[in-house]
């Protein structure tokens, strides 16, 4: 089994606060990460740390860009346990939009009416949950996320556990907890086994 991270944050920042005040929400943002570090943290969101409207994918940072110039940036942070395949899965379609990145817009106008509960978008475009909901449900996971998704709904998904709540800025990767690393290989060994997967 491998982890993905799910990265709820809300910078503060006047869109951000816009997006609150509006949708009444913890959080404003989500991101998608690789790692426990969250050195490879994707997103959709703005592109340079002090234009809110130039925005697209965007590889995040902890301390570099947006997250480093809003120091105040709360966050909580879950990990998701996913098949090796699909782990896989999920690293190939990010590195694919990677790839192809020039061609993809930010969905401004499908944030906004998320707020109405209304689906507004284009091919190539994405809002922040959009991206992650689609990233998740390309690699085949099904986490019965509503079709007009916000960050907050994220937090509603039985299979996350959270790992931290705070500042963004002094989040440090959990430790490895060796009981749960065994009791996964114990699981991945028997599922082998007996020739579920």
């Amino acid at each position: 089994m491998k982890e993905i991270y799910i990265v709820l944050t809300h910078t503060g920042t006047l869109l951000s606060r816009i997006i609150k005040d509006f949708t009444k929400d913890e959080f404003s943002h989500v991101s998608i990460a690789l790692d426990r570090e969250l050195k490879q943290m994707y997103s959709f969101g703005r592109l340079h740390p002090y234009n809110p409207f130039w925005g697209g994918f965007v590889h995040e940072y902890i301390d570099k860009g947006t997250f480093k110039r809003f120091k105040k940036t709360k966050a909580k942070v879950y990990y998701l346990r996913v098949t090796e395949e699909q782990y896989q899965k999920i690293k190939e379609n990010i590195e694919k939009i990677s790839s192809e990145k020039e061609k993809y817009k930010f969905n401004l106008f499908g944030l906004f009416a998320a707020g109405f509960h209304k689906k507004i978008g284009k091919e190539y475009s994405f809002y922040c949950a959009e991206f992650v909901k689609y990233i998740i449900e390309k690699a085949n996971i099904h986490l019965n996320l509503p079709e007009v998704v916000k960050p907050e709904d994220f937090k509603q998904i039985e299979e996350l556990h959270e790992v931290y709540a705070g500042l963004l800025r002094k989040y440090k990767s959990p430790k490895i907890n060796i009981a749960d690393v065994l009791r996964n290989n114990l699981l991945l060994y028997q599922s082998k086994k007996e020739g579920i997967i």
